[in-house]
């Protein structure tokens, strides 16, 4: 009596949904009950209906209320595999990695790092994006020139040079007032 109770109550609550998610629901039950009537003992999930269940994963947020041939891990394993397979296949065929910068364009990054010692990289970035380059900013800092010491004096040497003036300028903003 309760699982006739309990299919009545999931046939109610059918009323109250969108059409879209339940003709979602029927095909996954019907592909479940072709899968279990198909080879009775221990049924043997196909390729195609691997695609058909990470097709659905995709697509219907609901689909592990209604899975109960396998578990819904199996189905996510199902799909990293077949991303796996696909990036795989991709390398083989010879379009892996991102497409190389021209030789032009990293030696322009060294002359205007070179030319410019005060620029950083977002600035070399900005002027290359000017000129219709279109690459990283980390790209950039990566292949600029790096500066043996630093393009002005450090902020220690500017401090000694000073420090007599710096005394006295305080010592007369003070008294000024």
């Amino acid at each position: 009596m309760l699982p006739i109770f309990h299919s009545v109550l999931c046939s109610f609550r059918v009323w109250f949904r969108n059409h879209a998610k339940v003709q979602l629901e029927v095909v996954a039950l019907r592909h479940q009950l072709v899968v279990i009537h198909r080879q009775n003992p221990k049924p043997k999930l196909r390729t195609a209906d691997r695609c058909l269940w990470v097709w659905l994963s995709r697509i219907w947020s609901d689909w592990r209320s209604t899975l109960l041939i396998v578990k819904p891990e199996t189905v996510i394993a199902w799909h990293r595999r077949g991303f796996r397979w696909y990036w795989t296949w991709k390398v083989r065929h010879g379009d892996f990695g991102r497409p190389r910068v021209p030789q032009a364009t990293r030696e322009l990054i060294r002359t205007i790092s070179r030319d410019n010692p005060l620029w950083g990289a977002p600035r070399i970035h900005s002027e290359l994006l000017k000129l219709g380059i279109h690459i990283s900013q980390a790209f950039v800092a990566k292949h600029m020139v790096r500066h043996p010491k630093p393009p002005s004096q450090t902020w220690r040497t500017f401090l000694g040079n000073h420090v007599a003036q710096m005394v006295a300028v305080d010592f007369l903003t003070v008294c000024a007032y």
